[in-house]
């Protein structure tokens, strides 16, 4: 049984859920997302209530799947959402050239990855990167994307890591 996808979803004021055949768009005031649902998965509307159910039993796993997509993006569209990631390292930095983030991390050459469409990024600092969107999925693959340029090492915790994130370290080699 899936209680996620029991569970009701409450639409704010400000924001509308429209469904046109398999898709469906959220309209907030921060902008408008789109996705493609599964048909095997039933919408029904109440006011500003929305619920999902199901034909059969084998479609549990869709069924809080949609619920919980449909859910990002109303907070997406009324909050947006956001990663923080921190840089650890001798001489690691980060700085912006318009849409272009130029990472120092440690390699003979800057790496420059240019943000996607719909998400900014923030350099408060030069060890800090903000990352924030409306769609939750793009603002984590980017922060992944930066985060795979020079992931955390568990000798001596260098790299680019979650602000939230707990780097397990180990022990060096013993020296006889």
């Amino acid at each position: 049984m899936s209680r996620i996808g029991l569970k009701v979803i409450e639409v704010p004021a400000g924001v509308t859920v429209t469904k046109d055949g398999e898709n469906i768009t959220v309209k907030g005031p921060k902008g408008e997302l789109t996705r493609h649902f599964s048909p095997v998965i039933e919408m029904h509307e109440e006011g500003n209530l929305i619920n999902f159910t199901r034909n059969s039993e084998s479609d549990r796993a869709m069924h809080g799947t949609m619920r919980a997509n449909l859910n990002n993006m109303i907070l997406g569209v009324t909050e947006g959402f956001k990663k923080t990631l921190d840089l650890i390292g001798v001489g690691y930095r980060a700085q912006l050239k318009g849409k272009t983030l130029v990472l120092n991390v440690g390699y003979s050459h800057p790496v420059e990855m240019e943000a996607p469409e719909g998400i900014t990024v923030e350099v408060p600092s030069n060890t800090n990167i903000i990352i924030s969107g409306i769609s939750k999925q793009k603002v984590g693959q980017f922060a992944a994307e930066i985060r795979d340029v020079r992931p955390p090492e568990p000798y001596k915790g260098k790299g680019i890591r979650y602000t939230d994130e707990y780097v397990r370290r180990k022990e060096g080699k013993t020296g006889k």
